[in-house]
């Protein structure tokens, strides 16, 4: 999925004669802490909540000077490149560009969240499996191979650096609760189980985390 396909329709951008206060109001009812502001769908910058609440009310946005300001995304960039953008910019919408630096809209860190919750299978019954594995010797499709002699399937994969190893650690989400057998076919490879999660308890409080997440989001 690229980023035009996830851009808000509820969303519009604030105009640069908008006051501080007219600013706020349009955060505070949309729940996000950035916006940006556009003149004839041309990306002049983008305002965030802190900026604002350190200006005057009646200000005009064209009279502050933006600290915020030079990024986008673009309308073919892959929702991994917008998200590692959001993640490293720290900030709750992003502008997207076509390619003609023509703005088309924006893309909420809500709705990016949501995006990857189903996307990945967070909300499907099943287990989780964390293995220990050299970045050399790491091969998806062993994994794959190894879970499915047991009559399962790798719904997700998720990869994480040990910081100072060569060793990663590779998260599986797999499609069924009994997960002993998987774990004793693994261990026969040879691989290092470092945790495993598969009574439903876990996956209901995991769900219960998700569904707190996405209301702290919407307070």
């Amino acid at each position: 999925m690229i980023a035009r396909e996830l851009i808000s329709k509820t969303i519009a951008p604030l105009d640069p004669t908008d006051t501080v206060k007219q600013a706020l109001t349009i955060m505070h009812i949309n729940y996000v802490k950035h916006l940006p502001i556009t003149k004839e769908d041309i990306l002049l910058g983008v305002v965030s909540e802190e900026e604002l609440l350190r200006a005057e009310d009646e200000k005009r946005l064209n009279e502050l000077e933006l600290t915020v300001t030079g990024f986008s995304a673009r309308e073919e960039d892959h929702l991994f490149e917008v998200l590692s953008k959001v993640s490293e910019l720290k900030i709750s919408t992003i502008p997207v560009l076509d390619q003609n630096e023509q703005y088309l809209g924006l893309i909420t860190q809500e709705d990016l969240l949501h995006f990857y919750a189903d996307s990945f299978s967070f909300k499907q019954p099943g287990s989780i499996l964390v293995l220990e594995v050299n970045k050399r010797s790491y091969s998806l499709s062993e994994i794959s191979r190894i879970v499915e002699m047991e009559n399962a399937a790798v719904l997700s994969t998720f990869l994480h650096d040990l910081e100072d190893s060569a060793n990663i650690l590779v998260t599986l989400k797999i499609n069924v609760n009994e997960i002993q057998p998987i774990i004793k076919s693994f261990e026969r490879y040879d691989y290092v189980i470092r945790a495993s999660f598969a009574e439903q308890e876990y996956l209901d409080n995991l769900k219960e985390r998700y569904d707190l997440l996405m209301s702290y989001l919407n307070v």
